[in-house]
């Protein structure tokens, strides 16, 4: 006998709801197969989970989306702030400016190295150190540092700070998104069980078939086992042959060819060939006229 399988997916089970849902209002109040008050929480639970999700949908795409543009600004933060560190450095292995100018950005311990920038925090506090010590040095009668100037790593520096804070947000609505679809999660498969449960009840006095067929009209869905699905297989009635007739071969009569007859040759007539006429021929005398 198959088994009902309950929806394990979100889309799965807003397939079913929905199904559910349509069923019953082509039937009417009087003729569905549920109950009014599993009708009425049906009614409330199902905009309420496709809101949810639709949400959800939304905050990860959105998320994805300014992803990268995060990342790009980033990388290109990173690379103001380390640039602007090695050119403090070089500076200081020339002779410009005195060794203790990095007490400034709180940098006195990286004389040869750069301090650690892999992660949003480290960049975060580092540039706004950058920022506040150029700023003090600078107050102190320092000369300002170029290419890059502090300007344009306190311009790069905000952007990536602007996304940080963006990103966060897109991921803490991401967070409070996901939170709603999985409180709603248990509602929807509790209501879905409750569905299945009196459609086939209203069913219960038909046949298993057509109980089958008439609870999947409200979204019910039922597996066959793989032993029940080669049963099912070889029950089916393969169409009868009736058996060929033996027909009896008639001698064919053989129809009479009409006689031929030779055809006479024709010999031609022979006509009597028309009398020369005779041609009297006058003599006409020769003169001789040699002399002798």
């Amino acid at each position: 006998m198959p088994y009902r399988r309950l929806p394990n997916t979100d889309r799965a089970r807003v397939r079913a709801m929905e199904r559910a849902l349509k069923k019953c209002i082509l039937e009417g109040q009087e003729n569905r197969a549920i109950s009014e008050p599993v009708y009425l929480l049906l009614e409330s639970i199902l905009p309420q989970f496709q809101h949810a999700l639709i949400n959800l949908d939304a905050a990860r795409r959105n998320q994805q989306s300014k992803g990268k543009e995060y990342v790009e600004f980033f990388k290109k933060a990173k690379i103001y702030i380390s640039h602007f560190i090695h050119v403090l450095n070089f500076a200081i292995a020339r002779g410009e400016f005195k060794a203790e100018s990095r007490d400034f950005y709180e940098l006195s311990a990286y004389t040869n190295s750069l301090p650690s920038l892999v992660t949003e925090k480290d960049l975060i506090q580092w540039g706004k150190r950058l920022i506040d010590g150029e700023q003090k040095r600078i107050q102190k009668g320092g000369n300002p540092i170029y290419n890059p100037s502090i300007a344009l790593v306190k311009v790069n520096y905000e952007k990536f700070v602007d996304a940080f804070h963006f990103q966060k947000n897109l991921i803490s609505t991401s967070k409070r998104a996901s939170k709603l679809v999985n409180e709603l999660r248990p509602e929807a498969d509790k209501i879905i069980l409750q569905i299945w449960n009196e459609v086939e009840q209203a069913f219960s006095q038909l046949d298993e078939a057509q109980k089958r067929e008439n609870a999947s009209e409200y979204g019910v869905s039922y597996v066959f086992r793989r032993r029940e699905k080669l049963k099912a297989l070889n029950q089916v009635k393969t169409p009868t042959v009736e058996p060929e007739k033996k027909v009896e071969a008639k001698p064919i009569k053989q129809e009479k060819k009409p006689e031929v007859k030779p055809l006479e040759e024709k010999k031609p007539e022979s006509k009597p060939l028309p009398e020369k006429t005779k041609v009297t021929e006058k003599l006409i005398p020769v003169q001789s006229t040699i002399e002798f």
